[in-house]
């Protein structure tokens, strides 16, 4: 789906001139098209693996693709996982995307056991299996209708959103459950906040005009943190 500039003046939109957004490059992210979404919403992000960036970034987006123990070595040896977990502690917007997303929880079950960022407390799982009929393979590819959460994060937007994955968040705390799916009777999350930091199963970028609007917000966010 094409994407559409979102109109607005710069008031509405906030002082994104002044914003450093970075867009974490470690090596396993769809940077391309996350970059192309974000100009079209009037954003110039910063494409980087310094970790003194990182920290001095108003708001850091962590996209992700592959298997999570592989992108959790790629920020280690790259000595990005401290400064991450140090800019995300800071009340800065953070934001993971897919892979990104998961990668916030404590550990994960994927091709053994791993460590995550432990942003957000809880666990990575494998998605349910359904071998009847009209049930859902694995990974989960395709678009799927948001269903609001009932938390004190929860987000209302009922649209559909682009995902494509094999492993699902499970958090701690279901309160930070903003949004879910339905994965073959599964309520699986597909949108995490807590506090500063959030998270999208799905790949906003490719999600049309809703997609954009989930970024226009967290944009909003760095342009004017609380406080």
């Amino acid at each position: 789906m094409p994407y559409t500039r979102t109109q607005g003046s710069a008031a509405e939109h906030g002082d994104r001139s002044a914003a450093m957004i970075v867009v974490v490059d470690y090596g396993r992210g769809n940077l391309f098209s996350i970059d192309q979404a974000l100009r079209h919403l009037g954003c110039s992000p910063v494409a980087t693996s310094d970790p003194a960036e990182i920290e001095a970034a108003t708001g850091v987006i962590l996209p992700g693709v592959g298997a999570f123990g592989d992108a959790m070595d790629r920020l280690r040896q790259q000595t990005l996982i401290g400064p991450l977990q140090q800019t995300a502690r800071s009340g800065r917007p953070f934001l993971g995307i897919c892979l990104g997303m998961q990668m916030l929880a404590s550990h994960s079950e994927e091709f053994g056991t791993h460590e995550g960022l432990d942003l957000v407390p809880g666990h990575i799982r494998r998605l349910p299996e359904d071998d009847r009929p009209g049930g859902i393979e694995v990974p989960n590819i395709g678009w799927r209708r948001l269903i609001p959460g009932s938390g004190p994060t929860a987000e209302k937007s009922e649209d559909y959103a682009y995902f494509v994955h094999s492993y699902f968040f499970e958090p701690t705390d279901p309160s930070v459950i903003s949004s879910s799916i339905n994965f073959n009777g599964h309520m699986v999350p597909a949108i995490i906040r807590s506090g500063n930091i959030q998270g999208f199963q799905f790949h906003p970028e490719r999600s049309g005009p809703a997609g954009l609007r989930f970024l226009e917000n967290f944009l909003r966010c760095c342009s004017n943190p609380p406080g």
